[in-house]
């Protein structure tokens, strides 16, 4: 197995990340509101799909994981999955950002099946692509080095992608009507379908997969599932990723509305664009601090520092209303300055986590760990973002006019109160995850004895 990379290897391996990260912020911002108040979906049935759809994807995960595992190939395991998957992905993609002129039925159905395309090949690409960087290196602040220039590529795609519409709409002068809405999200996704493909494709040449990744003799969840429950560090990690990102993606779906209703910010759409790059750039600056105070601590540390950043952000936005634009852009940045630890932070953490699997079970089995990081991920997504609309429509919204005090107090309870409650209960599981520098040695110590006892037989 590697031990060191090259920073073009590194960089060829961070490049799919930033057009990956179109599938984060337009599909979870923008995406619910151009459907509900343009395209003319229904609102509480948007919810459900989005909620659906994401759980029938989150099946997916951990059995193309386990899949990727055991694929032999002249090209690796993993980057076979990776090239081809990105052809559907971005299929999906672009039909999503231009759908045909539908009526508020047919609009639904074709949201529904767009996002099950874009889904399935986001899976066959994610999933194998992640656990390829959880098998480059094995050093405990290299891995952090590396995911850390992943997320932090994330990051840095998903700030274009914030920018991407409004920059789209200012270069062609288009409005916000629906008209203008259509073409900027036509234009879109003509930029970033071939995007996802050519850079998937620049991973899968420049890359080289460890010459020790070897597939699986046995496709066994169930028996990989037991292995999993007996990991007491993948338990905590996931749990606490899991309440923590519940709570994130509330906000993720309900920026829009909460710009446009609760602060009444005029051309909300331009705003909610502004307010994401005001998010997305300190979240950029700060990945690298992050993963220096990690190196000077802990990753547990670190991370606990970012997701308390985060809490005492979201703290602030309970308290504001109608012309609070300069407060909510202050608090946006300082949220976006805890956001670099809460994503780079916890991919290192899977790899360790993987060496202890490999400890226990003699495989490497990246794959099935990421499968189900990626399930838990998707159902606390699912449940995020396929609450957030039925509760707000339940609540009384009414798409495109002023909205009533109930629904202006259950907007800032969805958007900012049940973050700040999942931030807490995440930070106090994260106290209970157990490997930092010294078990991460031994680790590498035992596993290099059991590695070297196993050479024979291979």
């Amino acid at each position: 197995m590697q031990s060191s990379l090259t920073w073009g290897a590194k960089l060829s391996y961070a490049a799919p990340a930033f057009a990956l990260a179109v599938v984060g912020i337009p599909i979870y911002v923008f995406l619910p509101k151009l459907y509900t108040d343009v395209i003319g979906a229904p609102v509480a049935l948007t919810g459900w799909i989005l909620l659906a759809v994401r759980l029938l994807d989150a099946l997916t995960d951990p059995l193309v994981g386990a899949l990727s595992d055991r694929t032999s190939s002249r090209f690796g395991r993993r980057r076979p999955w990776i090239a081809l998957g990105s052809l559907p992905l971005a299929l999906a993609l672009y039909a999503l950002f231009a759908p045909p002129q539908l009526g508020p039925q047919g609009a639904a159905a074709w949201l529904a099946l767009g996002l099950t395309l874009l889904f399935v090949g986001w899976t066959a690409v994610a999933v194998p692509y992640e656990a390829l960087g959880v098998e480059l290196t094995t050093g405990y602040d290299e891995r952090t080095g590396l995911l850390g220039l992943r997320d932090g590529t994330i990051l840095l795609g998903t700030l274009a992608a914030a920018c991407a519409p409004a920059l789209i709409g200012a270069l062609l002068g288009l409005s916000e009507d629906e008209g203008g809405q259509r073409a900027i999200y036509r234009a879109l996704g003509l930029i970033y379908a071939p995007l996802l493909v050519l850079t998937c494709l620049l991973c899968v040449t420049r890359i080289r997969e460890p010459a020790r990744s070897r597939p699986t003799t046995k496709l066994e969840l169930g028996a990989g599932l037991a292995a999993l429950r007996e990991n007491q560090p993948f338990r905590v990690l996931l749990l606490a990723y899991v309440i923590g990102a519940i709570g994130s993606n509330l906000p993720a779906t309900l920026m829009p509305y909460f710009v446009e209703y609760v602060l009444e910010a005029p051309q909300p759409a331009a705003k909610v664009g502004l307010f994401l790059v005001i998010y997305f750039i300190p979240g950029v600056l700060c990945t690298p601090l992050w993963v220096w105070l990690s190196r000077r601590t802990s990753k547990k540390v670190a991370w606990l520092a970012g997701i308390g950043v985060n809490t005492g952000a979201f703290m602030g936005v309970l308290l504001l209303g109608a012309g609070d634009e300069l407060a909510y852009g202050v608090l946006v940045g300082l949220s976006g300055v805890g956001l670099g630890a809460t994503l780079a932070l916890p991919s290192s953490m899977q790899a360790d986590v993987a060496d202890e699997d490999e400890l226990r079970s003699g495989q490497r089995r990246e794959g099935a760990l990421l499968g189900l990081w990626s399930i838990a991920r998707k159902l606390a997504a699912a449940c995020g973002v396929g609450a957030a609309l039925p509760l707000l429509a339940w609540s009384g919204y009414e798409p495109n006019q002023t909205q009533p005090e109930g629904v202006r107090f259950a907007l800032r309870g969805l958007y900012a109160g049940v973050p700040v409650l999942c931030n807490l209960v995440a930070a106090a599981v994260v106290l209970r995850y157990p490997i930092d520098r010294a078990r991460h040695a031994e680790l590498q110590r035992l596993l290099g004895r059991a590695r070297s006892e196993r050479e024979p037989e291979r």
